[in-house]
């Protein structure tokens, strides 16, 4: 094994570690709600990111994104700021296996929006997985007694936010700050007028509690930087196939940690996907795992290459 593809795994394992152990995180931020605390993930991502992109002297690539960019960025600021708000929610009310469930189902709803946006073509193998996905939604969905909301909802924003990721032209760096700094007016507002207000818990719950909603910012950043330095130096299934570590994780924690239930329909459910899952990671090594090389896709967030219908592309942003 190479040293560069050594140490893209480390920097992969690390990544998706980092994510499924996330929801460990969130809790120790409470009594602050869902919101609060994502306004100040968003306000501290920034700051970070912005001294992120200082350090490697791009501050100036700001000034040259052409408006079409910016546009996007808007776009899949939108969307990163639902997924996050959701997961968080998740994650500090007792959905930690539904938000594990949507990161499972994401790489197949990304194979579908292939077909649908991009007029992608698949094959047998990764028909059968959207067939056994969607079964699997449908037995959730009678279990439940409603559509799996969280889950959907987890899954369609991180999809979505990588349809729009496929087309932006930009550093990674670059892009996923101006994400962030394109939502601070209205994070940064909301955090002051809870403050003036007397209803935020930065300045009321000490100094211990107060740091760890500063560190929601390098908790978030970090990962993304470690999933760019994988993403330079391994291949494609590869990484696609480390993703799986963070819902593992989430799921796991859920269960054994947070004590969620699991009734027979939903672990049926759940291996329904796991199922589909094997049948894309499956199908993506025999056609692409020996002729595959490493490829330069330093890209945050959730995948580039997300709606890649050719295999189960690897999530990031995410959580």
């Amino acid at each position: 094994m190479t040293d560069s593809r050594r140490d893209g795994l480390l920097f992969g394992t690390g990544a998706y570690v980092w994510w499924g152990l996330c929801p460990g995180f969130f809790l120790l931020l409470l009594p602050a709600g869902s919101l609060e605390i994502l306004a100040h993930r968003i306000v501290w991502s920034a700051a970070f990111l912005l001294l992120v992109v200082a350090v490697a002297r791009r501050l100036g690539d700001l000034r040259r994104l052409p408006w079409r960019t910016w546009l996007q960025l808007l776009a899949a600021s939108a969307l990163v700021s639902t997924n996050w708000g959701v997961y968080i929610y998740a994650a500090t009310h007792g959905h930690v296996v539904d938000a594990a469930l949507g990161y499972f189902i994401n790489p197949l709803l990304s194979v579908a929006l292939g077909v649908l946006v991009f007029r992608e073509r698949i094959n047998r193998w990764q028909q059968a997985a959207l067939a056994l996905a969607v079964a699997a939604v449908v037995l959730l969905t009678v279990e439940l007694g409603a559509p799996p909301y969280i889950a959907f909802s987890l899954a369609l924003s991180f999809a979505l936010y990588g349809v729009v990721k496929k087309v932006v032209k930009a550093d990674p760096r670059v892009s996923v700050a101006v994400e962030t700094l394109i939502a601070l007016p209205i994070a940064g507002g909301y955090l002051l007028v809870l403050e003036l207000t007397h209803r935020g818990h930065f300045l009321t719950e000490g100094a211990g509690h107060a740091g760890l909603l500063l560190l929601a910012g390098p908790v978030t950043a970090v990962p993304l930087l470690f999933f760019a330095a994988a993403a330079q130096r391994l291949p494609l299934v590869t990484l696609g196939l480390l993703f799986y570590i963070n819902p593992g994780l989430q799921m796991a924690w859920g269960v054994l940690i947070g004590h969620e239930p699991m009734p027979v329909a939903r672990w049926i459910g759940f291996a329904l996907i796991w199922l589909a899952l094997a049948l894309l990671a499956a199908d993506a090594v025999r056609r692409r795992g020996p002729r595959e090389k490493p490829v330069d896709r330093s890209v945050p967030g959730p995948p580039t290459r997300a709606a890649d219908a050719r295999s189960p592309a690897p999530e990031a942003n995410s959580g």
